[in-house]
């Protein structure tokens, strides 16, 4: 397998499809870097060099016992982005992924990035918190804790068909597309992905987003019921300097799979796109 091998010793395995501008791809929990198989097959097509890894603890990458936190999954980013010297490059993340790519721009900055694609993204805070009175109550994310915990193969399955919004009139859901999320959870380490209920619920990352210098896209689905719209994306994009936004009506969380050849267009319109604010200096 192609790996990298981390400061604290854990192994990442990652993917790199094509030549041309790097497009850098963080996956959402609980899965791994297969969820951006469609896109990362699209972009190589079209002259792009698409590179996604297994974050820590998911799909092939160590089960770490340590490091389930999103300071340390930036690390790993940044660590893989390093490992293959790449700039210029475009960070996409979805869900828990772009909290991955939102740390990191906070941590290491954007001199190695060109834009940044926020999709169903976890930011800038999902917890219910004093100053933040919208989120979603610690209750919800005990839920998936405990849920997870008993059962996690079950857990799986229930979950899936909300991520894909399997469970609204008319969905159009295969249950192929279900398997895979079954198949994909299942390679991950329970302890791992247990953690990063905590990573992706808890962390505040407000003054990462206000780091953002580079164009960014903001894309989610307006029936997300994992996380919010209203709680995450329109919160965001008010704290990126020029955000653009685009919701898809009726969207569930998982449009990166429900809705591939929107989310391809939508990115491939945005990639193709000039510069449109000036990194600081």
């Amino acid at each position: 397998m192609t790996t990298i091998t981390t400061k604290d010793g854990a192994a990442i395995y990652y993917k790199d499809w094509g030549a041309g501008q790097p497009v850098v791809l963080s996956h959402g929990w609980p899965l791994s870097s297969e969820a951006w198989a469609v896109q990362m097959l699209f972009l190589a097509q079209h002259g792009y060099r698409a590179v996604a890894h297994d974050r820590r603890g998911h799909g092939r990458s160590s089960q770490t016992s340590s490091g389930n936190d999103m300071n340390t999954y930036a690390d790993d980013l940044a660590a893989v982005i390093d490992h293959l010297d790449l700039t210029n490059a475009v960070l996409v993340g979805h869900s828990t992924g772009g909290g991955e790519v939102t740390r990191y721009v906070g941590r290491y900055g954007t001199k190695r990035v060109d834009k940044v694609v926020l999709i169903a993204a976890v930011p800038p805070l999902l917890l219910k918190t004093g100053a933040n009175p919208e989120g979603l109550p610690i209750e919800v994310f005990d839920g998936l804790r405990s849920s997870l915990a008993k059962d996690p193969s079950q857990f799986y399955r229930d979950f899936a068909i909300m991520f894909y919004g399997a469970n609204r009139a008319g969905a159009k859901v295969s249950q192929g597309m279900l398997d895979q999320f079954w198949l994909w959870s299942m390679q991950g380490g329970l302890k791992s992905i247990y953690e990063c209920i905590k990573a992706f619920s808890e962390t505040d990352f407000t003054e990462d987003l206000k780091k953002f210098d580079v164009p960014t896209l903001v894309l989610h689905g307006e029936d997300d019921q994992v996380v919010p719209v209203k709680d995450s994306a329109k919160k965001s994009a008010k704290l990126i300097r020029g955000a653009t936004e685009i919701y898809y009506p009726g969207g569930a969380h998982g449009i990166t799979a429900t809705q591939p050849d929107r989310v391809n267009a939508d990115l491939f319109e945005f990639l193709k796109q000039g510069r449109k604010t000036s990194k600081a200096a």
